[in-house]
């Protein structure tokens, strides 16, 4: 916890899009772990820096700061649920993402990864929606938007140039928020 502000409690609000990705991204960093604090298995299996040269496990694998940069602009928090809808859109935007790629990650998350971050049967349902979300997008793949060239812009101009449809996106969030009356992170959408 840091500046009276917990990882539970962090986001940035989809509504707030006038704020800086550098912003969005220094108000994370203040209570966000830092990358030697994430477990190996969760590296090998969504940081590309981690994996075999040559082979894909998981297409949408990205380094931690381009993810944190998608939390920002997907305006989540850092709640599993959270974490299962940046991921899976992540993965859906690249377009490339198969059955079998979506059941083995699922399988993983759920059985393999340290507590705290595991998914539960919710989680897995909200990360299949993003996959699917992600897929029927129109936004570039977010593995390889150019976060660094826009860190001084505000996230609503990014959204924009990443092709990400606001329309698609708050219909989901609105969705999620009828789904799970009981849960903060959907709740605060």
């Amino acid at each position: 916890m840091s500046n009276g502000i917990s990882y539970q409690d962090w986001h940035i609000a989809w509504a707030d899009d006038q704020i800086s990705l550098k912003d969005g991204l220094d108000r994370m960093l203040k209570i966000g772990a830092p990358e030697e604090e994430i477990p190996l298995l969760i590296k090998l299996v969504e940081n590309p820096k981690f994996s075999i040269p040559g082979i894909t496990l998981f297409h949408g694998a990205v380094e931690l700061k381009q993810h944190d940069c998608i939390h920002v602009l997907l305006g989540r928090g850092l709640l599993p649920k959270d974490e299962a809808f940046v991921i899976g859109f992540t993965m859906g935007s690249t377009n490339q993402v198969s059955t079998a790629e979506e059941s083995m990650f699922c399988k993983i998350t759920k059985h393999l990864y340290p507590r705290i971050y595991k998914f539960n049967d919710e989680e897995i349902s909200i990360f299949k929606d993003a996959v699917r979300l992600g897929t029927i997008s129109d936004c570039k793949p977010l593995d390889c938007f150019d976060f660094e060239s826009w860190q001084h812009k505000p996230l609503a101009d990014i959204r924009i140039a990443a092709g990400i449809e606001p329309e698609l996106i708050e219909a989901y969030y609105q969705v999620e928020k009828r789904r799970f009356p009981n849960s903060k992170a959907s709740q605060r959408l």
